[in-house]
């Protein structure tokens, strides 16, 4: 059989739309790309690194960045993997499908965002109707406070205008509503940090697992003494000693501390073997739920013993 130019021409015009197709950075065997919300980072960081020694062909590519860029850049196909504080809404799931993809989610885990304050703030206990009262607007000066000693208006601050705490806020403690009064946003948790170490008039909003005696420090803190910031304690109602507690672990497990929210492992990624894939259930399965336990101040969805120890 005789074939013509324009018959190579042809052939080569389709292999090279073929690769096209296949050429996307996230279907390359060993790379594990996801986006998370930024405010995962410091244990994500350890679960990365630890899963890539567990796998050294894996390339793990971590992309840290707001709650909203996270699910944005799942649902258009920029990534197949996200770390988020939510599951997708039945409009995010329609538009996976319309890119003909499978769609895994999971909670991984539970975590609690913090507030804290200046080490010279004697103001450390807060109840949430009075949070709802300063993101409302309605509460504006610290001598509002029921516990309150300080004088002057309260600035809150948080991470980012897109970010999962922004979101939680608005959507649980404010019904929805855009957030209002003196409130800012820093651009990071590590921002808030410094912000608040700077100023005693600020209230800083900050996923817990950044509240660490060092940036990138791997050693999770039994106690949040020793910090350059001090973390509230905050209450349901705040009207007895024991309504008042600080985001560890256990009052997480017990439903003491209110400022709780889910943490979303989801997936698109149409491959039954891929190390992505592989990345996913090494979240939810014993090892990464156990990284999770006792590398973070998240608390894992795995069943966990909550005791009570007396401490001397």
């Amino acid at each position: 059989m005789k074939f013509t130019p324009f018959f190579f021409l042809l052939l080569l015009f389709v292999a090279c739309n073929d690769n096209s197709r296949h050429a996307k950075s996230f279907l390359h065997e060993y790379d594990v790309r996801f986006a998370a919300d930024i405010g995962f980072e410091p244990i994500l960081s350890e679960l990365s690194d630890l899963y890539g020694l567990r796998k050294p062909e894996a390339k793990m590519l971590p992309y840290y960045c707001s709650e909203d860029s996270a699910i944005r850049m799942l649902i258009n196909d920029s990534v197949r993997f996200a770390i988020t504080t939510r599951s997708l809404t039945e409009k995010e799931k329609a538009l996976v499908e319309s890119h003909r993809l499978p769609l895994l989610q999971s909670r991984i885990a539970h975590d609690a965002f913090a507030l804290i304050v200046n080490k010279s703030n004697p103001d450390t206990a807060i109840n949430l109707s009075e949070i709802r009262d300063i993101i409302s607007g309605k509460i504006t000066r610290w001598e509002q406070l029921e516990m309150g000693t300080r004088k002057g208006e309260i600035n809150m601050v948080f991470d980012a205008s897109g970010s999962s705490t922004v979101r939680y806020m608005k959507d649980s403690l404010n019904s929805g509503r855009p957030l209002s009064g003196r409130i800012f946003a820093q651009g990071s948790n590590l921002a808030v940090i410094e912000a608040v170490k700077k100023n005693p008039d600020i209230i800083g909003v900050i996923s817990t697992d950044w509240l660490r005696v060092n940036n990138g420090d791997t050693i999770v803190l039994n106690s949040f003494r020793h910090l350059d910031v001090n973390v509230m304690l905050v209450g349901k109602v705040g009207k007895k000693e024991k309504d008042w507690q600080r985001p560890y672990q256990y009052y997480i497990a017990t439903g003491e501390y209110p400022l709780v929210r889910s943490v979303w492992a989801i997936t698109t990624d149409p491959r039954t073997r891929s190390m992505m894939k592989s990345f996913y259930f090494f979240l939810k399965d014993n090892v990464g739920q156990r990284v999770i336990c006792n590398s973070s101040q998240l608390l894992p969805i795995n069943q966990v013993q909550v005791r009570d120890v007396s401490v001397k």
